[in-house]
C-alpha cells in the first residue's frame, strides 16, 4: 500500500508549516503533491483537476516557498481569475497561508472605485490577483507596471474564455514580459484552452489528477423527476424542513431571473434564511450574501453558474441542482461545490420531462447511472405554470390578426434641397488626388499641369 505523502514531505519551510498547521492542514491533496515540485521548478504548468480539490494551494505554496523579501513596487506574482468573488477568495487564501511570512498581496477588480485601486498599487504589491478587465484597465493607466512579472498564474481559464475573456487575455500577455513562468490551472480542458496552451506556453509540463466527467467519490448522487417549476418549490420546501440535515444548502438554476424568482418564493416560506447572488446584484450585495452563507447566518444561498464557479465555501451539506443543466460540465463544477476536502457531500438534481435528455447526458458523460428517488406522496404536485414553461403559441400568416394602428411607424419626410447634395464621403480625397496627381520627381514641378490639360 502506497504510503500518503504529507506536507512535510513537500520541501517548505518554516512560516509555510506554521500557517499550516494553523489551519490544520496535515495531508496535501493529490494535486497539491503532485504540482509541488514543477511548479517550483520554474516551468511553464498546465493543472487539471476537479474543483474542490484545492487548486490554490497547488500553486500559491511552491510560489510562496521561492518568493524573496523585497521591497520594489512592482509587483512580482500575477494571478487572474474570472469573477470578483474568486478575487476576494483567492487573496483570503494567500493571506492564510502567508502568516508568517512578509508579502504584499493586492486583489483588483470591476464595480469598486479604481482610484482606491490604483493607490494601493503605488504604495507596492509583491502579488497582484486581478479579473482581466479591471487589470487591463489598470495597466493601459501606466499606475500598474507589469514589467517585473516573473510567474503569471491563470485560474479557472475555461470559465474565463466561456465568459468571453479571450481579447483581454491576449492583450494582457502582450504587455507581460516574455521570459515568464505560466501556470494555469483548470477543472476542464477544452479547445480554446489547448489553443492558448499552444500559442502561449512553452513545452508545459502537464498535471491531470482527474479525468473530466469523473465524479468526485465522497459526493452522493440522487435526483427527482418533477413536473414543473411550482412543483420543484413544493419538493424544495418540503426537504427544507429538515433544517438539521438540510443546514447549509447551496441551490442552483440557470437563470438570473429563475434565480430571483426562487429567491421570493423561499423567502415567504422561509424567512430570512435565504441569500442570492449572480451577476445583477451588486458587488457588496453578493460578497455579503456570500459571507452570510459562509458564516452560518443564512442556511440557503441561490447561485448561478458563473457566480459560484470555485468558490469554496466549507461544511455545504447539500448541493440542489433545480433545473438540469445544458452542459454535462456544467453540473460537474456544481456538485462540486459540496464534498470537498475529501469531506462527504450530497447532490440532489430535479429534473422535467423536458430536462432528461440532458440529464442522460450528463449520466453518459460521467458514465454512471444516479438514482432514481421515489416522489413524495405528501408533497402537492402543481398545475401552475411559469412563463416560461407554457406552451408558445406562433400564428403565422393569419388574416384574422390586425396590425396595432396605434403603433408608431416609419418616420420619413422629404429631405431638403441642402441635404440632397451627393455625399462624397471617403470617396473625395481620391477624386481630389486624380484631379491633382502628385509629381513623380521632386524637379518635375509642370507635372500637374501637363496633365491637367490632357
Amino acid at each position: 500500500m502506497e504510503q500518503q505523502v504529507s506536507f512535510t514531505d513537500l520541501n517548505l519551510n518554516t512560516p509555510l508549516y506554521n500557517a499550516l498547521g494553523d489551519l490544520g492542514f496535515e495531508y496535501p491533496t493529490p494535486i497539491q503533491a503532485e504540482a509541488f515540485n514543477i511548479v517550483a521548478s520554474g516551468r511553464d504548468v498546465v493543472g487539471i483537476a476537479q474543483t474542490g480539490t484545492g487548486k490554490t494551494y497547488a500553486y500559491m505554496l511552491p510560489i510562496l516557498r521561492h518568493l524573496k523579501y523585497s521591497t520594489q513596487d512592482n509587483p512580482r506574482v500575477l494571478i487572474l481569475v474570472p469573477t470578483r468573488e474568486l478575487v476576494v477568495q483567492v487573496v483570503e487564501e494567500i493571506e492564510k497561508l502567508a502568516a508568517y511570512i512578509n508579502v504584499r498581496v493586492l486583489g483588483v477588480y470591476g464595480g469598486t472605485n479604481i482610484n482606491t485601486q490604483k493607490r494601493a498599487i503605488a504604495e507596492g504589491q509583491d502579488i497582484i490577483v486581478a479579473t482581466p478587465g479591471r487589470l487591463f484597465d489598470l495597466a493601459v493607466s501606466h499606475v500598474l507596471q507589469l514589467k517585473s512579472i516573473q510567474k503569471l498564474v491563470i485560474d479557472e481559464v475555461d470559465v474565463m474564455l466561456d465568459l468571453g475573456f479571450r481579447h483581454q487575455l491576449l492583450n494582457i500577455f502582450d504587455i507581460l514580459p516574455e521570459r515568464r513562468q505560466n501556470i494555469m490551472f483548470s477543472a476542464t480542458m477544452t479547445e480554446d484552452v489547448d489553443e492558448l496552451i499552444t500559442n502561449f506556453f512553452i513545452k508545459p509540463e502537464k498535471v491531470t489528477i482527474a479525468v473530466s466527467g469523473t465524479p468526485l467519490h465522497n459526493i452522493k448522487q440522487e435526483r427527482y423527476e418533477v413536473p414543473n417549476f411550482y412543483t420543484k418549490v413544493n419538493l424544495l420546501e418540503h426537504l427544507l424542513h429538515d433544517r438539521e440535515t438540510y443546514h447549509k444548502v447551496l441551490i442552483f438554476v440557470a437563470f438570473k431571473k429563475l434565480a430571483d424568482k426562487l429567491f421570493d418564493v423561499l423567502e415567504e416560506r422561509f424567512p430570512e434564511q435565504s441569500c442570492v447572488i449572480h451577476s445583477n446584484k451588486t458587488q457588496n450585495y453578493r460578497l455579503r450574501s456570500i459571507e452570510q452563507f459562509r458564516s452560518g447566518d443564512q442556511r440557503i444561498l441561490i447561485a448561478t453558474d458563473v457566480m459560484a464557479r470555485g468558490l469554496d465555501i466549507e461544511n455545504i451539506s447539500h448541493v440542489i441542482n433545480f433545473d438540469t443543466p445544458q452542459y454535462a460540465e456544467n453540473y460537474m463544477h456544481r456538485i462540486g461545490r459540496t464534498g470537498r476536502a475529501e469531506q462527504q457531500g450530497i447532490a440532489l438534481t430535479f429534473s422535467t420531462e423536458k430536462e432528461q435528455a440532458a440529464f442522460e447526458a450528463i449520466e453518459a458523460y460521467m458514465g454512471i447511472t444516479v438514482p432514481l428517488l421515489d416522489f413524495p406522496a405528501e408533497v402537492d404536485i402543481s398545475k401552475e405554470l411559469i412563463e416560461e414553461e407554457r406552451p408558445q403559441i406562433r400564428e403565422r400568416n393569419n388574416p384574422i390578426k390586425r396590425k396595432d394602428e396605434d403603433a408608431p411607424g416609419p418616420a420619413y419626410h422629404e429631405k431638403k434641397d441642402k441635404n440632397k447634395k451627393e455625399n462624397l464621403g471617403g470617396s473625395y480625397k481620391f477624386k481630389i488626388a486624380a484631379k491633382y496627381k502628385k509629381p513623380k520627381t521632386r524637379g518635375d514641378k509642370n507635372y500637374n499641369k501637363r496633365n491637367k490639360k490632357k
